[in-house]
């Protein structure tokens, strides 16, 4: 008679079991709701803006330990026109910047950042508002190197991460490439002889030249010609319109051209170069 009762009070508590988990399931959501970034941005009145705080001339300390540079000053006053007060710089590097988008580390990563097929495919990207030119650069007394050819066997420096890296790796395979998180190591490094050449733009190899003092010089032709962009997690739609918006007018009204002026050099045409960057890649048919 008591085992009787306990089977049948078993049953009945598996059938309450049953009922609550089934119920649970139909009710719980698939998945959580994808936190709208331009929503909280307006709420909280902070944009949390990602760089590496050591890629001159687009992100870098000065003498006063300030936070500076093209894509800090097109930051400030893109945060001014979408109507936020308030930037928080988050300093990371390259490597990292496309994970800490997706985990919530920051809402934008504002560094001279590609648009390249591989980081599409994870994140989104708003117009560009930048360009580069990526050259050699060797010390002064190499006379070995003097174009892409002649990389083979080099030692090559890039910054780990980064689009000049995987360019390297894509058409350096003859070449020992290595990879660095700060760029300011890799002079250190060609300076000490460590390595034979560094990748890296134009404007990016001059300035950390110039601040060190290293003598260093660019070889051979350019060897590509890449569009920068601010990168943003996939599915923020509203944040990204509201970033083309503000980065557009600043585009039409001389805003870009007047930083690019400051931080980059009079002697470069920002804006022209955009453009024949655009008509490069559609010839390519990219």
């Amino acid at each position: 008679m008591k085992t009787t009762t306990w089977v049948r009070g078993t049953r009945q508590l598996a059938t309450i079991l049953v009922l609550a988990i089934g119920g649970a399931s139909i009710t719980a959501p698939a998945h959580a709701e994808q936190t709208d970034l331009l929503e909280r941005i307006k709420s909280t009145g902070v944009i949390r803006i990602a760089n590496t705080q050591a890629s001159p001339p687009w992100s870098m300390l000065d003498e006063k330990n300030q936070l500076t540079g093209y894509d800090v000053a097109i930051a400030k006053e893109m945060a001014q026109r979408m109507g936020t007060p308030k930037i928080k710089f988050v300093g990371d590097t390259y490597k990292n910047f496309v994970e800490g988008l997706k985990t919530d580390k920051y809402d934008l990563v504002m560094n001279d950042m590609t648009p390249t097929e591989m980081r599409r495919k994870q994140v989104d990207f708003s117009i560009p508002y930048g360009v580069e030119v990526f050259r050699i650069f060797v010390r002064n007394d190499n006379t070995d190197i003097t174009d892409k050819a002649t990389l083979a066997g080099k030692k090559v420096g890039v910054s780990t991460g980064s689009s000049n890296e995987s360019w390297a790796r894509e058409h350096l395979t003859d070449s020992d490439i290595r990879g660095y998180d700060n760029g300011s190591l890799i002079f250190n490094d060609i300076a000490n002889g460590r390595i034979d050449a560094v990748i890296i733009s134009h404007f990016g190899g001059m300035k950390y030249a110039h601040a060190k003092g290293i003598p260093v010089k660019e070889v051979g032709e350019p060897l590509t010609y890449q569009l920068a962009a601010a990168a943003l997690p996939k599915g923020q739609d509203a944040l990204r319109e509201a970033v083309n918006s503000a980065l557009e007018s600043m585009l039409k009204d001389g805003t870009v051209e007047r930083i690019s002026n400051e931080f980059v050099g009079k002697d470069y045409n920002m804006l022209g170069s955009i453009a024949a960057a655009k008509e490069e890649i559609a010839a390519k048919g990219k």
